[in-house]
C-alpha cells in the first residue's frame, strides 16, 4: 500500500470516528497572516514530529465569541507574551477561539512555550479565555477535536500521542478546573507523565 494510500485510509478513519464522537464540521483554521500576527523577535527552535505530546492550556484573558474579537485577542497576547513575558512570539502552538475558529500560533513547525521542559515533543492548544467555573463553547471543544485529528492524520502528532493538562506539567491552574475536567474524558489523556 502507498503513503497516499494510507493517508486517505486514515483521513476516512478520522471522518468516521468524528461522525461516531458527534463531532461535524469543518476544521477553519485562521492563519498568522489573517490575523496580523508580528514576525517572531528571533529564530525559534524547530519542532521535531511527530510530536508525543499534546498540551491543553487556556490563556487566562478574555473569551471571544467572534472572528473579530478573537482577532484582537490574538493580537493582544501575542503582544503580552512578546513585550512582558519576553517570548519570541505568542508562546502556543495553536489557539481556539469561542467561535469555533483554531488560530494559528506557532503552528506545527516551531516549539512552543508554556511549559519548561516538555516544550520539545509537545504541541501546546489554548482556549482563549478562563475556564475554571465554565468550558469553552461546544463550537471550540469540537474545534479542538478536529485540530487534533488533523495534526494525526498529517503525521503532526505520534499515532499514540498523549494529552495533558497545562497544570500536570507546570505550577499553574491553566487549563481551568471546568476544561481540566472535560480533557480528562477524552481518549488520549493521560495522568502518565
Amino acid at each position: 500500500m502507498s503513503s497516499k494510500q494510507i493517508l486517505n485510509r486514515a483521513a476516512l478513519l478520522a471522518g468516521l470516528l468524528l461522525l461516531i464522537l458527534g463531532v461535524e464540521g469543518d476544521l477553519q483554521i485562521v492563519t498568522r497572516a489573517e490575523w496580523k500576527a508580528k514576525p517572531a523577535a528571533e529564530q525559534m527552535t524547530t519542532l521535531e514530529l511527530p510530536a508525543q505530546r499534546v498540551i491543553i492550556a487556556h490563556t487566562a484573558g478574555k473569551e471571544c465569541k467572534t472572528k473579530t474579537i478573537c482577532i484582537e485577542e490574538m493580537r493582544s497576547i501575542q503582544n503580552f507574551h512578546m513585550t512582558r513575558a519576553h517570548f519570541d512570539d505568542i508562546a502556543y502552538n495553536y489557539l481556539i477561539g469561542n467561535d469555533g475558529n483554531v488560530y494559528e500560533g506557532r503552528g506545527w513547525k516551531y516549539q512552543g512555550a508554556i511549559a519548561k521542559g516538555v516544550n520539545a515533543g509537545s504541541i501546546n492548544i489554548a482556549f482563549i479565555g478562563v475556564f475554571n467555573n465554565q468550558l469553552p463553547s461546544q463550537d471550540a471543544l469540537d474545534a479542538a477535536k478536529l485540530l487534533l485529528d488533523k495534526l494525526k492524520a498529517d503525521q503532526k502528532l505520534k499515532e499514540d500521542y498523549k494529552i495533558f493538562g497545562h497544570r500536570q506539567l507546570s505550577p499553574t491552574v491553566s487549563p481551568g478546573d471546568a476544561l481540566y475536567a472535560e480533557i480528562q474524558a477524552w481518549p488520549k489523556w493521560s495522568n502518565d507523565l
